[in-house]
């Protein structure tokens, strides 16, 4: 879970509500607030469903669905990727594969067919919890599910998922990561501390989390995995993001071999999406 990009008085009315509860809670019923905790943290926020709603409208995709899990995933295709070399886009948190519909002319101008989803609980998509295992586990399979890509794309929580999910029954030959989380400890202790989880209970939140996707924490660490990858990448990262600290960035260029970096000054964690000069470096580096 991440903080609401907007603060309405119904949200800060909820926040402050969580925030006393978990204080309190911490301390007087520990094993009751880390299971709330842990479902909050799995729970995507509702805005993903309502703007998925709204870009159905306005969108150019044919939608498509693959069963994962006995979950359905919405999809989202541009062109014919049967035919066409195709690009992986991956979506972060809370966030929507119709996210990308500002970069899929660009990819069709370069003779790319393109292929968006939305993750469980995310979107169009069923389930209701997601956490990164879920979020891997999804990619190897819309990836499997597709074929091979030419290239993948993806931003926040699903940079660390396509570095885990790669040649896991599919690959691609270049990957772009936008913001790339890599150390999930870390977006636990945020979320800590943004809701006043009591620090002690984090390891209890570990393994609440674990129980449900049979994955250690520890092992999602993106140490553990990108020294593994061969495809060419290019991270961007903003100096500024406050929602994954550019530093994460940083530590997959130093991890990944041949890894190239690039970074943005004042553009945070979402604009640096759909900033013209990181779509243009991006199909750039694609091309190559």
């Amino acid at each position: 879970m991440k903080p609401p990009r907007r603060f309405g008085a119904r949200t800060i009315a909820t926040l402050l509500g969580i925030r006393v509860a978990y204080r309190l809670g911490s301390h007087f019923f520990p094993k009751r607030t880390v299971v709330h905790a842990a479902r909050l943290f799995q729970t995507p926020l509702p805005s993903s469903r309502e703007r998925a709603a709204g870009a159905l409208t306005t969108m150019s995709a044919r939608r498509e669905a693959v069963e994962v899990d006995g979950i359905p995933i919405a999809t989202y295709v541009w062109g014919d990727p049967s035919t066409q070399p195709y690009i992986l886009l991956v979506h972060g948190w809370s966030s929507m594969g119709l996210r990308w519909e500002n970069w899929t002319a660009r990819l069709l101008d370069h003779g790319w067919a393109a292929v968006a989803f939305d993750q469980p609980g995310h979107g169009h998509s069923g389930g209701t919890l997601c956490t990164l295992p879920d979020f891997a586990r999804t990619v190897s399979a819309i990836g499997r599910h597709y074929g091979d890509a030419e290239g993948v794309v993806a931003h926040s929580l699903g940079g660390a998922a396509v570095t885990l999910a790669l040649d896991d029954g599919w690959t691609a030959k270049r990957v772009v990561l936008i913001a790339p989380a890599a150390d999930p400890q870390a977006a636990t202790r945020r979320f800590a501390r943004f809701v006043r989880l009591g620090e002690h209970l984090r390891p209890a939140l570990h393994d609440v989390l674990a129980e449900r996707t049979g994955v250690r924490i520890d092992d999602l660490h993106i140490r553990h995995h990108a020294p593994k990858r061969a495809q060419p990448l290019l991270v961007v990262h903003d100096v500024s993001d406050r929602d994954v600290p550019v530093g994460e960035g940083e530590l997959y260029v130093s991890l990944w071999p041949g890894a190239r970096l690039l970074k943005t000054a004042r553009l945070g964690h979402r604009r640096v999406v759909d900033d013209e000069t990181v779509v243009a470096a991006s199909l750039a580096f694609l091309s190559a």
